[in-house]
């Protein structure tokens, strides 16, 4: 568990080259392996800024959270496609960045937990499940350490709260056991990432393509865009990803299916423009992740971070499902709670088996998305579902329609909140 948060959970957001400095404590091990993904990355690449890019990198590790499962990644390979599955804990913190560009970092310094996401990439790479929670979810939490004294008395256990405050209570480490008491699957590693860090991943990829049904206004996150595509980075993909009183029915839960239309895109983008495949644009998005989060200590290696981005590299985008963790509102409408459904999608978590949406899961607009209208309509008429054509020996968990969601290949566009 990680003790280390609150001052020392700082982004580094410069991207010059430390030089003149002695490793951090506990470094040295990636010195070592970044040898060896040197002079892989030399061997596929004419590129001559190989050598600089793998240096750089860990220069830009900022310090790192630690979570009891971390030793399940030991296994992993530097070079390469890792082997075998891989659960990824991500954290969207609120807290506002030192420039000021979205508050005054101390009058508005609270940190909560507004986007909280499980990846699950399947042991044979066949299937991947991106998990995400409602901030407003009423769950228990078990007994975390304090991350103000880790060595002392730990933080009792607490039941009915909402998720977003998780990470304040307890730090990142409490958030993954929540999450992992909650679905019953074990969360080796995992990061931070805040709103610096969305604008720079964004811009790393070159812009994500996103769809408007309608013209969509939002002055909280400072979105206005008109209908139709656009692609959108740096900050304007910030204010996509941001944005709740603008899309949907102005909840968060309309705000999670904006978010699944994004990371769709971002899959997309980066699978059609060989991103995974080039060398130089795989370090840009390195970059771009270690410089503004913070991660757990088993992905302060940039080889294991290159060979868990190559697992997904060649993944049916048809087998890749964004879930809304299945929830119902309470009887005063002030948060949400899991229903029977959310056990269907931790079954599949836990089993390592990919999942069947049901296409009428997602027909509710008020949940902020429409199929996009001038998506072309499946070969066979029928709907392009990749388990309709699986072997019959193939286990498939089938969600039933009150688990929203979409597929990585089906494009959505966001809808406005008309209220």
């Amino acid at each position: 568990m990680t003790g280390h948060m609150g001052n020392d959970m700082t982004v580094d957001t410069t991207s010059a080259p430390r030089h003149g400095r002695m490793p951090r404590h506990g470094a040295l091990r990636s010195y070592l392996k970044l040898a060896a993904s040197v002079i892989a990355v030399l061997a596929v690449s004419a590129a001559g800024v190989a050598a600089y890019a793998a240096f750089d990198l860990v220069g830009s590790l900022d310090s790192s959270l630690e979570l009891e499962n971390e030793e399940m990644l030991d296994a992993v390979p530097d070079i390469g496609a890792m082997e075998g599955g891989l659960t990824f804990l991500l954290v969207g913190s609120d807290k506002r960045p030192e420039s000021g560009a979205f508050g005054d970092p101390e009058e508005e310094s609270g940190e909560l937990n507004d986007v909280t996401m499980l990846l699950h990439i399947s042991q044979d790479h066949s299937h991947v499940e991106v998990v995400s929670f409602p901030r407003d979810m009423l769950v228990p939490v078990p007994e975390c350490p304090d991350p103000e004294d880790p060595e002392g008395e730990p933080l009792s256990a607490m039941s009915e709260v909402k998720l977003n405050s998780v990470l304040s209570h307890g730090g990142f480490g409490c958030v993954a056991s929540t999450i992992k008491q909650l679905t019953g699957v074990m969360i080796p590693t995992g990061g931070i990432v805040q709103f610096d860090g969305v604008a720079a991943l964004a811009t790393a990829v070159g812009g994500v393509e996103v769809c408007l049904a309608e013209p969509i206004v939002d002055d909280y996150a400072g979105l206005h865009l008109d209908a139709g595509t656009h692609s959108i980075s740096g900050y304007d993909a910030l204010a996509f990803l941001r944005s709740r009183h603008g899309v949907g029915n102005g909840s968060d839960l309309g705000r999670i299916s904006n978010q699944q239309i994004f990371l769709a895109s971002l899959m997309r983008t980066v699978q059609a423009d060989g991103t995974l495949e080039d060398p130089v644009k795989l370090y840009s998005i390195a970059k771009a992740v270690t410089s503004n989060m913070q991660l757990t200590s088993a992905l302060q290696d940039p080889a294991r971070l290159i060979s868990i981005a190559k697992a997904l590299q060649d993944v049916d985008l048809s087998k890749v499902a964004f879930i809304q963790y299945p929830t119902a509102y309470t009887e005063d409408f002030s948060a949400v709670v899991p229903v029977e459904s959310a056990e269907l999608v931790n079954a599949a978590l836990q089993a390592d088996l990919p999942v069947q949406l049901d296409p009428a899961a997602s027909d509710n607009a008020e949940l902020g998305t429409v199929a996009d209208p001038a998506a072309p309509p499946p070969a066979d008429g029928a709907p392009s579902e990749s388990t309709e054509t699986a072997a019959p020996t193939t286990p498939v968990e089938s969600l039933p329609p009150d688990v929203p969601g979409q597929r990585g290949d089906e494009v959505r566009c966001s809808t406005a909140n008309d209220g």
